[in-house]
């Protein structure tokens, strides 16, 4: 019996899977640069020495990084034991309502614009499979992709947060005395601006936004905490 052409298969080039980690890193090195700088520049602000703003941004850095993996930690734990919760709940559906659960699961696919003949075997055809794999995904919306990884998470929230505040640290030891507060400014500005776009490439979106967007906000911190370190330093 001859058999058709098979059909050539494209390659596939999402970067949805890329969003767990990608959010984490970005949120960690642009708190990094925006907090670091900006207490580096309230300090100075406040006509300190440049070894106490050194060991400022120092003390910064160790803190932040720490702070950043225990929240990143609990609020992905958060999300985990949510998902665990629902799914717990789900499979008890499966093993008491197997018939209601697969219905449920035939009118999701009939909502979605499938006949409700092939949708219910759809439905019969996933449930013999996978029953969990299927509601998870198709009615809790939980998949690989998106599960929750609270350890991931902290670790990478940390790393990522230790090397943006490092950026605006190496601007002090190299920046003369003079000069520290432009040169942080400026090259903490550029190095926002550097992440946005490194974090546009890499999951695949427009570039111009998420630099001006990282741009402003860092730029307004670092203006504000400055301008209360010049007011703090002429009051006292």
């Amino acid at each position: 019996m001859a058999r058709g052409p098979i059909a050539k298969v494209h390659k596939e080039r999402h970067l949805v899977s890329r969003i767990g980690w990608l959010r984490a890193a970005v949120l960690g090195a642009n708190d990094g640069i925006i907090s670091t700088a900006s207490l580096i520049l309230g300090v100075a602000g406040a006509s300190a020495s440049k070894s106490s703003i050194l060991l400022a941004g120092i003390a910064g850095l160790v803190a932040g990084a720490m702070s950043m993996a225990a929240g990143e930690y609990v609020s992905v734990s958060s999300q985990s034991d949510t998902e665990n919760a629902d799914l717990a709940r789900e499979r008890e559906e499966l093993a008491t309502e197997p018939e209601a659960e697969r219905e449920e699961l035939t009118q999701i696919y009939v909502e979605r614009g499938v006949e409700i003949a092939l949708a219910r075997q759809v439905a019969a055809q996933l449930t013999a499979k996978d029953a969990l794999g299927a509601h998870a995904r198709d009615e809790l919306g939980i998949s690989e992709i998106t599960t929750a990884r609270p350890v991931q998470a902290a670790l990478t929230s940390a790393a990522t947060f230790s090397v943006g505040a490092a950026a605006p640290l190496a601007l002090v030891l190299l920046s003369p005395g003079d000069w520290l507060v432009p040169v942080v400014a400026g090259g903490s500005l550029v190095a926002l601006a550097v992440l946005g776009w490194l974090g546009a490439k890499t999951g695949g979106a427009e570039v111009l936004k998420p630099v001006l967007r990282v741009t402003f906000w860092g730029a307004l911190a670092m203006a504000i905490t400055f301008g209360i370190g010049v007011l703090v330093g002429t009051a006292v």
